[in-house]
């Protein structure tokens, strides 16, 4: 069995294993895109300037270009430092071309296309390449050469509308959550090019856009009644935005608990002792549910009230109603379930030292996911990728 470089460990080949991977992506979209493809067992060479990746120093750091941020983006990867602005760094990325399976990055088009790696340039080389791009606004459109950041996407596609309260001040969700989202569809995307490739023989450029892709997520279930042409009403999705759907106090603190159906409103009011709100909401029939939910959600946080937290959960998983307490951060390593799956796991990286890490969620029973290689150190397979493209590095 292989090994992998941490000392001992097996190194499991997932689903993506023989697949290559030139990773030209930084900060957060385009590596947890690119993290994603490794977890599945594609060999991912992360490429970087000599600067190295802008969030290797965002977040927590114990030892420089090692931060918490960075870590968790780019296991399972190596990492090959070319600049892109000599002939030689560039003969280098040509090299490595040829043999890639899978080419992305997240710079501007214009960008690479004057450093002489877009599409049309990396195609010649290798015409089987799948090329994919993630840009912040689709190329046909004309924002295509403005920048993008999660919060500007934050904002365009509607979400910070969203959770603005009319008259309040507007705020980002505290998430980079436009650029996971994006991440995965990026990741979605190529695994769908592969697939064609396998099937026809043929490389292709696959764009991701983060407005598009965005706009696309927060409105499936918020378009409402722009839905129809013409319109019969404005967006959004009633049930969410009024449906009085929040965290409900206890005696000693805060639940989530969601009764859906008739039958979880009626074993909720029945062991609560309000049978009499069955016939006044008339809960069996779901459209009279709906209209009355506000109220339905009122009167639950008034009786959340009268008892614990504890008793509380303990009530409703006997009554197989969805709830569970509010973790802050600091305790969702602890979450029962998180510990017994093994999601957080303990591993020692060579430079940055004991570390606590995430597991690929996915479970896989033919070709198992794993952590096979920590996240690299800046340049440190630069001689050992580039000897095998036949390139000799700097002694």
């Amino acid at each position: 069995m292989k090994q992998d470089d941490r000392v001992g460990r097996p190194a499991l080949a997932g689903p993506l294993d023989g697949i290559r991977v030139l990773d030209l992506t930084s900060v957060v979209l385009g590596p947890m895109a690119t993290q994603i493809l490794g977890d599945l067992g594609a060999d991912v060479i992360k490429i970087e300037g000599p600067e190295g990746d802008l969030m290797r120093s965002n977040g927590v750091s114990r030892h420089p270009g090692l931060s918490s941020i960075y870590l968790a983006l780019n296991r399972n990867k190596r990492s090959v430092v070319l600049d892109l602005k000599t002939e030689d760094g560039k003969a280098g990325l040509r090299a490595l071309i040829a043999d890639a399976d899978v080419l992305v990055h997240n710079m501007r088009v214009s960008a690479i296309e004057r450093l002489g790696f877009g599409y049309a340039a990396a195609a010649a080389i290798n015409p089987r390449l799948v090329y994919c791009v993630a840009t912040g606004f689709g190329q046909d459109g004309p924002d295509r050469d403005k920048p993008a950041f999660d919060d500007i996407i934050q904002a365009a596609c509607g979400l910070v509308g969203l959770l603005t309260p009319e008259g309040e001040r507007p705020e980002y969700v505290p998430s980079l959550i436009a650029d996971k989202t994006v991440g995965m569809a990026l990741a979605n995307a190529v695994l769908a090019a592969l697939l064609h490739r396998e099937r026809r023989g043929e490389g292709q450029q696959v764009e991701v856009p983060m407005l598009e892709t965005m706009a696309s997520f927060i409105m499936a279930e918020h378009l409402g009644g722009l839905t129809f042409a013409p319109p019969t009403g404005g967006a959004g999705y009633a049930r969410l935005l009024q449906g009085g759907r929040r965290p409900a106090r206890t005696r000693d603190g805060w639940i989530c608990a969601l009764p859906y159906t008739d039958r979880h409103w009626r074993a909720f009011f029945e062991s609560a002792g309000r049978g009499h709100l069955l016939d006044q909401f008339d809960i069996s029939d779901r459209a009279q549910r709906n209209a009355n939910i506000r109220m339905l959600y009122a009167q639950m946080a008034e009786i959340t009230v009268e008892r614990t937290t504890a008793e509380w959960l303990a009530l409703f998983a006997e009554l197989d109603i969805p709830a569970t307490p509010i973790l802050a951060l600091d305790d969702v390593p602890q979450h029962p379930h998180l510990q017994a799956v093994g999601l957080f796991q303990e591993t020692t990286h060579p430079t940055a030292g004991p570390l606590r890490e995430m597991r690929p969620a996915a479970r896989f029973s033919a070709t198992p996911l794993s952590l096979r290689r920590h996240a690299p150190t800046l340049g440190e397979h630069t001689e050992e990728v580039l000897s095998a493209a036949g390139i000799k590095t700097a002694p």
